[in-house]
């Protein structure tokens, strides 16, 4: 399967039977990126975490306690 990155406009081929070409075909909201920028991302939110000045909010899901 041919995907294409959100962010970079890469083009990729991911094998077709895999779980993440199937969320693809089945959720056509979901949106692929590639590999360098998924970890450029996380690379990025790392430092912010570590710089003191990021502020992760809870989801509504996270607050309850049930």
């Amino acid at each position: 399967m041919r995907v294409k990155c959100s962010l970079c406009d890469k083009i990729e081929t991911i094998d077709s039977w895999s779980f993440e070409a199937k969320r693809l075909r089945n959720k056509p909201a979901k949106t692929y990126m590639c590999q360098e920028c998924q970890e450029r991302i996380s690379e990025r939110t790392a430092e912010r975490a570590a710089s003191g000045q990021f502020k992760l909010y809870p989801t509504f899901r996270q607050k309850r306690n049930w």
